[in-house]
């Protein structure tokens, strides 16, 4: 996947993030999980940046409340750009005036093992330090008035086990 809209929207000059990928000895499939990260980012508003490693970027997605620990707690997930995989790990501040301007910090952190992913629907297993099981992400329909593409998600914790 292309990281151009990520570096688009930043000034590297101006901000702590990081400007590209790390290359990696192995692929994301010999390595005993995938990267997986929840960063509590303190922006305009209070919300959740969830991370999932897939195709050598992290897949994004804006989560407003606390991510859910409990099966049947349902959060709105709002896909944005793709992140370089050295994000996951990212803390800092976002100087004001740039785009995401406030204090991010990693909320949780591990691995994740995809169970099933096909289009609109990722199934995962997720082992954190805060959040452990079984999660699902469902692209919601659009509707009049959003924006292409579905970035609109729910995000939550199925009452399964691998």
């Amino acid at each position: 996947m292309s990281l151009k809209v990520y570096r688009a929207k930043r000034d590297f000059k101006k901000t702590p993030e990081p400007k590209a990928p790390s290359p990696r000895g192995k692929t994301s499939s010999s390595l005993p999980g995938r990267t997986y990260a929840i960063q509590e980012h303190h922006a305009t508003r209070l919300h959740y940046d969830l991370r999932l490693e897939e195709g050598g970027v992290l897949k994004s997605w804006a989560i407003p409340k606390i991510p859910p620990r409990k099966a049947g707690e349902k959060r709105l997930a709002v896909q944005t750009e793709d992140h370089p995989l050295d994000y996951a790990g990212f803390e800092g501040v976002i100087p004001k005036g740039e785009y995401g301007a406030g204090t991010v910090r990693v909320w949780d952190a591990g691995v994740y093992r995809p169970l099933e992913t096909v289009e609109g629907k990722r199934i995962v297993e997720i082992r954190g330090r805060k959040l452990k099981g079984v999660f699902a992400l469902i692209r919601l329909k659009s509707r009049p008035g959003d924006k292409p593409g579905g970035a609109n998600w729910l995000f939550f914790k199925t009452g399964s086990r691998p």
